[in-house]
This record gives structure tokens, C-alpha cells and sequence, in this order.
């Protein structure tokens, strides 16, 4: 392609509303174009780099046995209202009307789709194992879209899905969708971390998430560098402090402290650490209608912090259906005072007590009245919980659950994730199968998903600089770009055409920069744009010589057009499957 003939529109300036450095290079480079916020469209540079990572994608999709179809984005509500979902799944589900008041909604995700098409065609185990996919648009109704393509309204997902008779077989499936991830994004060239994840509003029984390293990520992730423990930390079970067995519990005490509302005051006023002490958070429940449904107090260890994840899973309800309480409307209904509250003396709310907590003695907990506190507080015999489970956040540091070594965390992009469903949909939508005795089973379901546009934008994330983009030769929108010093120069320009056509020729894609620009100009753009061989033909092409550059290095050679042509080719050939 050449470049006097292509739409090619490069940004010298940031754009105002990009602040990541994937956001701002795709915007800069012309490869995106803002629609509205959270909507973008893919201009041709661009969308060739898309295509690159859906081919890889559907490459290994078919060699791992999974058959591709498309459905449509718009669902009708039956289906997930069958499933449990139209109210469950949140203010993120996109519903829309037609014109005779008909419910849908704009798919963020195709579980029920999927499902439905298969308890219409399969009813003996003779037809599983048996896998589908596609690569389709979704929507999400985000409240706050940011980060162009990492977090926006509209994106592309590969969604598959998995059908077995027996968990041994939803085993072997979930195996070889986790092998397959691993093998797309290497060939996409990113540096991905499979770890444990919880599993949301897809639900199921396990799940990993891959998260591609980068400090602008929106996901955290815990690991161990002594086991081979990873997990988000939404997802990553925390050790609990050895039990006091052996400590007498003393008498509980009312004691006075002013002004003390925070861990810290307090531990500090009475001379304690802010181990030896409780912490309150207060929040209010909602059902799938939207009406309040309670109150709920979560207690953990003065210096821990809640997990969010974990509380909404132990109270079995979605993450939209809970909120931080009005804590004066929540003290005239349960007894609980803002700033001063603690387990004892609660009533008419749920009491979830962190996992750690019955096992120590002798805490300091707030005494449900303004500037006092309780101290020598005692599990069981001074309070109880409605609930107790793990609900605390596994901090950098703390011990690793598998094997007690000190944990790290590091920021990532989610950029594909796996889910165990098990029957949670084909129970709840009649999705059976009959055995050799025709007996009726609910066929194990999973559920395997990754971000397209997403990647596309983790892989810039990884891999950039102060210049601009350097693609990996797999998923680069062209692998070499001829720059062209003088268009009007007879044997610079003769000589960029035989590279070009030996290029082509040898089934490398090429980019001709024949503008009319100067060459400071050119050269910025393709550095900016990060095509992975610059071959620069200029005031040496008479004597058959041309600049051969790597985007990824700094060093640039001297060397004869037939050089340049057979290392482009060769290095082209060696990595374009990544």
C-alpha cells in the first residue's frame, strides 16, 4: 500500500480526554476514532492490527476443535429471564424496546444464546463433546468508560462455549481452552499471567483470568514467587492469624474515648495495635428490583481490609444490590453508631464477621454508643455472626495461602478469562442430554472468553515508546515500510519500487511512504505508528545501498537493497505467526 494513497491522519498533540499510553497512540496514530464516549470505530491501520489478533484467535479456536458461529448482539429478554439474569446481572445490561414494548437486551456476553441453541439441538450424550464460538460485538452499559479500548461501552469479544456430559469432560475442555489462551497471546506477544479469578456475574464454579502485565491495569493481581499460587485479589484466599487458644478471655469493658472514629484514633488512644482491634463497615442491601432489603455489618481485623468480592459472594447476591449505608438511617433501625460501632448489641441486620476473628481474644470493637468502645471483646461469647467466611483482603506482604512465603502483587489488563459454569445454565434452562440408559442429565457447561479490542490495546500497553508504538511482527497492521526520501529523485524512486514489489512478491506486507513530506516528517510517522522494518531509501540508492531498520532497536545499517530484502523477508517469516 502506499501511503500518498491511504487515509492517514497522525496527531502531533495528546489527545485531552486519552491518558494511558495505548489510548493516546492508537488516537494519535489514527487507528481508532472516537464515536461518543465508550464507542470507538477502527480506521485502516488499525483495523488491520485487529484482524491480525482475530486470525490468530480463530487460527487456534479451530485447531483446539471449537466450530465458529455468529448470533446475533440482540437477545430477547425471555432468555435471561429464564436463566435468572434480566434483574441479576445489573445496571451494565443494555435494555432497549422495540416498538411493540417488547423486552431485549444488547449482549454483553451469550451464555443463554448459546445454551438455548443447544438444548434445541442436542439430546444424546452421543453429540458432546462439542464447542462453540464466535467473534462478535458487545455492549456494556459502563458508567464510567475510560482508557479507550480497555474499558469502553462497545468492543469485540471471542466468546466460546463448552458442552460434556460429566465434569471429567468439562475438565478436559477447560484444559484445552486454558492451553489455547496461552498460545494466542504469546503469538499476539504479550507477557499474560493466568491466575484465579473470581467469577462474577458469569457464575460457575472456577474460573482464571488472563492478565496481561501493566502497571495502567485495572486488575490486581496477588502471586508467589516461592509456589505457583496467583489469584486477583478479588479472588485470592487470605491465611487467618494463628487462633489464641491459650489466652484467657478477660471480662468485657465500656471504656470512654472522644473524638476517637477511626482505627488508628482509637488504638492510639488506648495505647493498643490496630491488631487488637475490630473494624466496622456498614452497608444496604438491595433485591433484584431495586428495593432495599436490609442492612448488613461486615467486621474485620482493625488493620485488614474488606474485600468486597468475597462479601458480596458470601451474602449470595450481585455486586450492584449492595451500597455503603446512611449510617444515621442505619443507627435508628440497628443500634449502630457512625464512627463507634461494633458487633455487640446489633440487631435487625445481617452480622458478617471475618473468618480471622473468632479465633483471637480481648479486641477492642465500638460500643454502639457515641465516643466509647468496648475492650476484651470476645467471639461467642460476646457477639456472633449471621455469617463468618473469608472476607478480608489478601495485602502485599501478607503470607502466601499455599505455601506462607510473603505474596506481591502486580497491576495487569484482563484480556481473556475462563469459567467452570457447571449446570448453572442448563439446569436453570432445561439444557439436558439422555445417557445410553436414556436417562435425563443436565449437561457441565464452560465458558471461555477474550477481549479482541482489548488485546489490541494490551499489546500496546507492552510494547511502546517515548516514539510511539513498536507492533510484534505477528499482529503489526504491515511488516516493513519503505520510506522514500525524495519521491522526485529517479533512482530513489526506482529503487523503492523494487523493494516494494520483491516485498509483495515474497508475501510481505509493505507500506511505500511516498508523500510528498519532508523526511523528518516521515520518519515520525513511522516510528509512530510502529511498523516493525524501516527500510529508508535515499541519497545511497545509485549506488544500490539503503538504511535497514528494526522499530525495536536503536542500531540502523547500511546495506545493499538485496540485503535489506532478504533479511526483511527472512526476520517476516520467522515471526509473523508470533
Amino acid at each position: 500500500m502506499k501511503l500518498s494513497q491511504m487515509y492517514l491522519r497522525t496527531l502531533r498533540e495528546v489527545p485531552n480526554e486519552a491518558e494511558i499510553p495505548s489510548h493516546i497512540l492508537l488516537l494519535r496514530t489514527g487507528m481508532i476514532r472516537k464515536l461518543v464516549s465508550g464507542v470507538y470505530g477502527f480506521m485502516p491501520l488499525g483495523l488491520r492490527s485487529y484482524h491480525k489478533i482475530e486470525n490468530i484467535i480463530r487460527e487456534e479456536m479451530d485447531a483446539s476443535g471449537a466450530q465458529e458461529i455468529h448470533m446475533s448482539a440482540i437477545q430477547p429478554a425471555e432468555l435471561w429471564q429464564e436463566s435468572g439474569r434480566w434483574n441479576a446481572y445489573g445496571p451494565e445490561l443494555w435494555r432497549i424496546k422495540d416498538r411493540n414494548g417488547r423486552d431485549f437486551c444488547l449482549g454483553p456476553t451469550h451464555e443463554e444464546i448459546f445454551t438455548d441453541i443447544v438444548r434445541d439441538g442436542v439430546s444424546s450424550y452421543r453429540q458432546m463433546p462439542l464447542m462453540l464460538y464466535q467473534i462478535q460485538t458487545k455492549y456494556r452499559d459502563e458508567a464510567r468508560p475510560r482508557f479507550g479500548l480497555i474499558r469502553s461501552r462497545e468492543f469485540v469479544m471471542k466468546d466460546c462455549y463448552s458442552f460434556d456430559v460429566d465434569e471429567e469432560g468439562l475438565d478436559r475442555s477447560y484444559k484445552i481452552m486454558y492451553d489455547a489462551y496461552d498460545r494466542i497471546f504469546r503469538r499476539c506477544g504479550l507477557n499474560c499471567r493466568p491466575v484465579e479469578a473470581d467469577t462474577g456475574a458469569i457464575g460457575g464454579s472456577n474460573s482464571h483470568e488472563f492478565t496481561a502485565i501493566s502497571s495502567v491495569g485495572e486488575s490486581e493481581i496477588a502471586y508467589c514467587e516461592h509456589c505457583d499460587m496467583a489469584a486477583t485479589v478479588e479472588r485470592a484466599e487470605c491465611v487467618d492469624a494463628a487462633p489464641q487458644n491459650d489466652v484467657e478471655a478477660l471480662p468485657m469493658e465500656e471504656v470512654e474515648t472522644p473524638g476517637t472514629k477511626t482505627i488508628e484514633a482509637v488504638a492510639d488512644y488506648l495505647h493498643l495495635d490496630t491488631t487488637q482491634t475490630i473494624k466496622a463497615l456498614l452497608f444496604v442491601t438491595y433485591d433484584e428490583e431495586g428495593e432495599e432489603n436490609g442492612y448488613v455489618a461486615a467486621f474485620v481485623r482493625g488493620d485488614r481490609e474488606c474485600n468486597m468480592t468475597k462479601l458480596v459472594n458470601a451474602l449470595d447476591i450481585a455486586e450492584h444490590q449492595i451500597a455503603f449505608a446512611d449510617e444515621e438511617a442505619m443507627g435508628s433501625a440497628t443500634g449502630c453508631v457512625g464512627g463507634f460501632t461494633g458487633p455487640v448489641g446489633l440487631h435487625d441486620c445481617t452480622i458478617v464477621v471475618d473468618s480471622e476473628l473468632p479465633g483471637l481474644k480481648n479486641l477492642c470493637a465500638g460500643a454502639c454508643k457515641k465516643d466509647h468502645h468496648l475492650i476484651n471483646v470476645n467471639y461467642g461469647r460476646d457477639y456472633t455472626g449471621d455469617i463468618v467466611a473469608d472476607i478480608k483482603q489478601l495485602k502485599e506482604g501478607d503470607p502466601c495461602p499455599v505455601c506462607g512465603a510473603p505474596v506481591k502483587h502486580a497491576r495487569g489488563i484482563e484480556v481473556g478469562q475462563v469459567f467452570k459454569l457447571g449446570t448453572k445454565y442448563s439446569e436453570s434452562m432445561h439444557a439436558y442430554y439422555a445417557d445410553e440408559k436414556q436417562q435425563e442429565h443436565p449437561i457441565q457447561m464452560g465458558c471461555y472468553g477474550i477481549g479482541v479490542t482489548r488485546t489490541l490495546a494490551a499489546i500496546v500497553e507492552q510494547h511502546h515508546d517515548d516514539d510511539g508504538i513498536i507492533w510484534p511482527v505477528s499482529v503489526a497492521p504491515y511488516h516493513v515500510i519503505i520510506t522514500l526520501v525524495k519521491p522526485q529523485d529517479e533512482a530513489q524512486a526506482a529503487a523503492a519500487q523494487k523493494i516494494y514489489d520483491e516485498l509483495q512478491a515474497a508475501g510481505v506486507e509493505v507500506l511505500l511512504d511516498d508523500r510528498k513530506e519532508r523526511p523528518g516528517v516521515k520518519f515520525k510517522d513511522a516510528d509512530l505508528i510502529g511498523i516493525p522494518i524501516r527500510i529508508t531509501v535515499g541519497r545511497l540508492a545509485s549506488e544500490g545501498k539503503v538504511e535497514y531498520k528494526l522499530r525495536r532497536e536503536q542500531d540502523k545499517t547500511e546495506v545493499t537493497i538485496e540485503e535489506a530484502i532478504e533479511q526483511a523477508v527472512a526476520l517476516v517469516n520467522a515471526e509473523r505467526r508470533g
